[in-house]
């Protein structure tokens, strides 16, 4: 027996040892091929948070780049609303999320602000986030509903004194662009207006339109087809210049009031970790999508003003955002509602 099976041990042996090599030259080979190793980003649908309610400025700016950023990407990218928490609830959403670049945050003053008006902030603006570009500023305007019996803010001041807590003033939330504009506004006329925060600037005009709510310190996103339609009144821009979306409109300075360079703005922003080639990927096709000149005519149609900067000017900006609001909120005594 042992005689006739010495001779099939090696044959075994290298019967088996063909076998691994060959198991493991068809793994690596799979491997090589494998969809995971051959997927590029994006190989899924993309999310883009919006921490606000459908219809506000953030949203359409959201919406119109999600259109086309599915073209150029090549992968559906969704808009997805979490509105609340004064934006912190769509900001945790996207800190919590995986940093594989497939969910973004479409992020806006009251991303800044927070740091500043929430005594513990669970996030933080620099250094939780990636940012990809600063797509898009917005001048603010205030604007008045029908009812309020002033044409110009020389005559808003006077009513607002003789009629001191009567008026309110409705905001996308607190700390976001309309209400530190309401309370440099307030401070700055000796006057006293009661702030109402919404979950989003689509509500809070929809309030002004009711006379719910009888002034607003709005970007032209939700209030100004109202205004052009004669549902409201525009009476100023917080610009330095007059508007080149309202140029028939005067500045705050031009009727005496001053130091009001005031603008929204919207960045997209990643979670801290994404790999950098997706953030510099992200942000070329953003370049491409923001360049077109219908999507540029889009943004025009709503106010907006394209910016497109790169993910190292959009971190600078941030930063420098973070100490604006900062100053803005303590300086007027901004606390959360």
């Amino acid at each position: 027996m042992q005689a006739s099976e010495s001779p099939q041990r090696p044959l075994r042996r290298a019967g088996l040892g063909l076998s691994l090599t060959l198991s493991l030259l068809i793994s690596t080979s799979l491997g090589a091929f494998s969809p995971v190793n051959a997927q590029t980003w994006p190989a899924r649908p993309i999310k883009l948070v919006v921490p606000y309610a459908p219809g506000g400025p953030v949203d359409v700016c959201a919406r119109i780049l999600a259109e086309r950023l599915t073209d150029v990407l090549g992968q559906s990218v969704l808009v997805e609303n979490k509105a609340g928490g004064n934006a912190v609830i769509g900001t945790m959403a996207v800190v919590n999320s995986a940093a594989d670049g497939y969910t973004f945050l479409v992020a806006a003053p009251a991303h800044t602000g927070n740091m500043t008006l929430l005594k513990k902030p669970p996030y933080d603006a620099v250094k939780d986030f990636a940012p990809v570009s600063l797509v898009m500023l917005q001048p603010m305007f205030v604007v008045v509903h029908p009812s309020v019996p002033a044409n110009n803010i020389g005559e808003l001041i006077t009513l607002l004194k003789n009629n001191p807590d009567k008026y309110n003033y409705g905001t996308s939330g607190t700390a976001g662009p309309q209400h530190l504009m309401g309370e440099m506004f307030k401070s700055a006329t000796g006057t006293k207006v009661t702030h109402v925060p919404y979950k989003g600037a689509a509500p809070a005009s929809t309030a002004l339109l009711s006379g719910e709510m009888q002034i607003s310190f709005s970007t032209p996103t939700n209030t100004f087809p109202y205004v052009k339609a004669g549902k409201l009144r525009a009476l100023a821009v917080s610009t330095p210049k007059r508007s080149i979306f309202a140029p028939e409109l005067p500045t705050l300075a031009e009727q005496g009031l001053t130091g009001f360079e005031f603008s929204s703005w919207t960045a997209v922003l990643a979670p801290t970790g994404t790999p950098k080639e997706t953030i510099q990927k992200m942000y070329e096709a953003l370049q491409k999508v923001t360049a077109a000149t219908d999507v540029r005519e889009k943004f025009f149609l709503q106010g907006m003003e394209v910016v497109g900067s790169s993910p190292e000017q959009t971190a600078d900006f941030i930063r420098q955002d973070v100490t604006r609001s900062a100053k803005i909120i303590r300086e007027n005594n901004i606390t959360a509602d």
